[in-house]
């Protein structure tokens, strides 16, 4: 851990100590309440490090802004300061994460996918009965999955993967802040630089067909499926007997089609696979389908694929 990330674990730390909490809403609802009258400067410690709003010395004690200097997240911003990173909460720990907007190609997300996505994780933890050994989180973003099955399995050795080195990064720093010793996050390209195999994975992977292909977002293919696809042809064999896959991703519904759903089946089909599909929301993201890149779809669904390998 360099010392920056030690300052970061170090402002985490003094945010938990203040009660600090934030749940993340959509970025659509996030602009809503930003422009509402008297929402244009912080006031206090949420509106700082969760709305993203610009604040003056005063608002935040001396502490903490002495930390968010020396860990290079105070910006200066026309006479006042603003925060590099925002800061949530799940399951009672903190996630550093991106500022909104959320423009930037690097940026890390956290967001209502991630609430779904850590309740599809703990529904599957509940119901697994084998023990976890080793455990991996493909696209780890902040990591909130691969940190969740590390408090419930602390025996286990728990990856964090992610080809963008801002998520390795926040993902390692808040691995630390919720002293879960035993995640370890680091770059890999899906499973590519990762050996052997796994208990649990488990992966919610950008799902949309963005246009500025931003890393967080864009999933690839006409609808935004082909990274999805990629991570489930990359997780089967990587299995152990009775191991599990949990995929949390989006799907176009084309003419009433699931059109991830068809693909999906196609390649489990090959293997000896139990598998159970829903969907945790019916429908995500409506204003996509203003855009071309959705105009032939009815809506797009947040799904979960839970897979497991008999033998």
């Amino acid at each position: 851990m360099t010392p920056d990330d030690a300052l970061l674990v170090r402002l985490g730390v003094a945010l938990r100590t203040k009660g600090y909490g934030f749940t993340t809403p959509i970025p659509a609802t996030h602009a809503r309440v930003n422009g509402r009258p008297g929402n244009a400067k912080a006031k206090d410690l949420r509106d700082v490090f969760g709305w993203s709003r610009p604040f003056a010395r005063d608002v935040v004690s001396a502490d903490i802004l002495a930390l968010m200097q020396d860990a290079g997240i105070l910006l200066g911003e026309n006479g006042m300061f603003r925060s590099a990173l925002r800061v949530s909460s799940l399951e009672g720990e903190l996630f550093f994460h991106s500022a909104f907007p959320t423009m930037q190609a690097d940026a890390v997300f956290f967001g209502p996918d991630t609430y779904r996505f850590a309740r599809a994780i703990k529904a599957g933890l509940r119901d697994r009965t084998a023990p976890i050994a080793n455990a991996v989180d493909i696209g780890c973003g902040a990591g909130p999955g691969g940190i969740l099955i590390a408090k419930h399995a602390p025996e286990a050795r728990v990856l964090m993967t992610d080809i963008n080195d801002a998520a390795v990064r926040l993902a390692r720093v808040n691995a630390a802040l919720a002293g879960t010793t035993n995640a370890t996050s680091l770059h890999s390209d899906i499973l590519n630089e990762v050996e052997g195999g796994f208990d649990l994975i488990v992966s919610n992977p950008p799902y949309l067909n963005d246009p500025l292909q931003r890393a967080y977002r864009h999933g690839g293919g006409e609808f935004g499926a082909t990274l999805s696809l990629r991570i489930l042809e990359s997780a089967l064999p990587r299995l152990t007997p009775r191991g599990t896959l949990i995929l949390y991703t989006g799907s176009a519904i084309v003419d009433g089609r699931d059109l991830f759903r068809n693909a999906a089946l196609s390649r489990l089909a090959a293997g000896d696979f139990a598998w159970t599909y829903e969907e945790a929301d019916p429908d995500v993201f409506g204003e996509e389908l203003e855009t071309e890149a959705y105009r032939a779809a009815d809506r797009i669904a947040a799904v979960v694929l839970n897979v497991t390998k008999r033998i």
